[in-house]
């Protein structure tokens, strides 16, 4: 890949990408918040303003080299925004919903970028029309592979966070959070392998296969 061709595909799928890692964080700093918890809040993280949680290595390095790899598969980490149960009238029952608002934030941003390629496609041509295509499809792709992923049910990941709220408190919830720390390993571990994509591939491709019918959109080639 030519540095033209490095700095377009970066101009196109910056802004999904970033976006998509913001809201996320910024989706669970807001529920805690409506459950009582103004940690976030008074950190200023209630923010879409992405420097205030970019990550250096997950927002920036990790989706860079993953998208321009073309290895067809991109996820990528914010900072994460502080959440404190105790603050909240519900603790574990709060928190199965502050973790699960992260991945569906990005499930509703995916379908807003499905809308906005239906758009483009229906009313735009030219250039313009297919950046705006290509960034949607970013948009749409990017933001269901990191709801899906961080579903897993692997602490820290959101998954493993609703799963351990979930289960009842005993041997098997706590076990959960004290296996958290070593819960990237795993990942990494399932990336190397070759096994993470067959778990995650399915739904994947069945929500893009949902959004691409319900919007009657046309994929383009990254």
């Amino acid at each position: 890949m030519d540095l033209n061709s490095i700095l377009t595909t970066i101009s196109i799928a910056a802004i999904p990408v970033v976006f998509a890692i913001t809201v996320h964080e910024v989706a669970h700093g807001w529920v805690a918040k409506q459950f009582g918890d103004r940690t976030a809040e008074m950190l200023g993280r209630l923010t879409l303003n992405p420097v205030r949680h970019v990550d250096p290595i997950g927002t920036i390095l990790v989706p860079g080299i993953l998208l321009l790899s073309g290895s067809g598969f991109m996820f990528g980490w914010a900072k994460p925004v502080p959440v404190d149960a105790r603050n909240m009238r519900n603790p574990r029952g709060n928190m199965v919903l502050v973790t699960a608002a992260g991945p569906l934030s990005n499930l509703v941003m995916a379908t807003i970028w499905a809308f906005i390629m239906m758009v483009s496609q229906d009313s735009a041509s030219g250039v313009a029309g297919e950046w705006i295509a290509r960034m949607a499809q970013y948009g749409i792709v990017f933001n269901i592979m990191l709801a899906v992923f961080n579903m897993l049910p692997i602490p820290p990941l959101d998954g493993g966070q609703v799963l351990a709220n979930l289960l009842p408190q005993g041997a098997v919830s706590d076990f959960l959070r004290r296996f958290a720390p070593f819960g990237f390993f795993v990942v990494l571990a399932l990336i190397v392998t070759k096994q993470l994509w067959p778990i995650i591939g399915p739904p994947i491709g069945f929500l893009l296969s949902l959004l691409v019918d319900t919007f009657g959109l046309r994929l383009v080639a990254f």
